[in-house]
């Protein structure tokens, strides 16, 4: 008989280990909180040679649609079946607890919170050595380089870039609503802070305290009714400018504006005076 054959055969079940019931139900009561934690009988299945499991309903209701496995066996010539292991196991239809998915997968952005420690990976890809090398492309960019002096690791072009497309793709580039509805673009106002490193080309950070993005990274097309130059009753005719974009990372995005006009009053109700 080959080797191949012996694997694929399907083991007999034993008539002892069959037969061992209620030698199994005991064991799978005495593991369980309850007798009545261990129901009907539900079947009996071969393991291996003189091997078979016992499978029981369970009876407790957090427990539904599982069963108690108890698998017995005896020895080579021997006629005392022994209990092996004894375990509950989900059937068809039982409520099992989800796939385990490793922390850093399941953490998503505003998950932090006071107290909250945030470990990034030694092989995150948004991250870099701070002494890394610059290439001949950005050597005439030196004043945006960033050696990370201080910092053990600055961000990869690869972490630039995803920082970058999500900003400018968010509530704070040239498509929010409110930059639509701008006298003027964030890259002529006075407000506005640049950032440091190849990012200011793109960003800055808005220091007016009075509009809604004070104190948050904008685009330099960007805008809101809190423009420097923005004057009651008029806007002044400003010159927009243009973010010098990589244009082989990101897409230009042109934006129409719309022009800004004060909310009509409400109308007054019936019967005023």
């Amino acid at each position: 008989m080959s080797p191949a054959t012996v694997r694929s055969r399907t083991p007999a079940l034993d008539a002892a280990c069959a037969g061992a019931v209620e030698l199994a139900r005991e064991a799978a009561v005495a593991a369980a909180s309850t007798p009545e934690s261990v129901g009907e009988h539900v079947g009996v299945r071969p393991e291996g040679d003189r091997v078979a499991t016992h499978s029981f309903e369970c009876g407790d209701l957090g427990y539904r649609g599982w069963r108690w496995s108890v698998t017995v066996a005896r020895a080579s010539r021997g006629r005392q079946v022994t209990v092996s292991e004894v375990t509950l196991l989900p059937g068809e239809g039982a409520i099992v607890a989800p796939a385990w998915v490793p922390w850093d997968e399941r953490v998503r952005p505003g998950d932090l919170g006071p107290g909250d420690l945030l470990p990034t990976s030694p092989d995150d890809a948004r991250l870099q050595p701070g002494y890394t090398e610059v290439d001949d492309a950005e050597l005439d960019l030196v004043d945006w380089w960033e050696p990370g002096l201080g910092r053990a690791r600055v961000l990869s072009p690869e972490g630039r870039d995803d920082a970058a497309e999500r900003w400018y793709a968010g509530e704070h580039g040239p498509e929010a609503r409110i930059a639509r509805q701008a006298p003027a673009t964030c890259g002529t106002c006075g407000f506005l802070t640049p950032l440091g490193g190849r990012l200011r080309a793109l960003f800055g950070v808005c220091a007016n305290e009075m509009v809604p993005d004070d104190g948050t990274v904008v685009s330099l097309d960007h805008g809101c009714g809190g423009h420097s130059e923005a004057s009651a009753g008029r806007v002044e005719p400003l010159v927009d400018v243009v973010p010098a974009v990589d244009e082989e990372s990101f897409d230009v995005v042109e934006v129409e504006r719309e022009e800004a006009r004060p909310e009509e009053p409400a109308d007054e109700p019936l019967g005023h005076s």
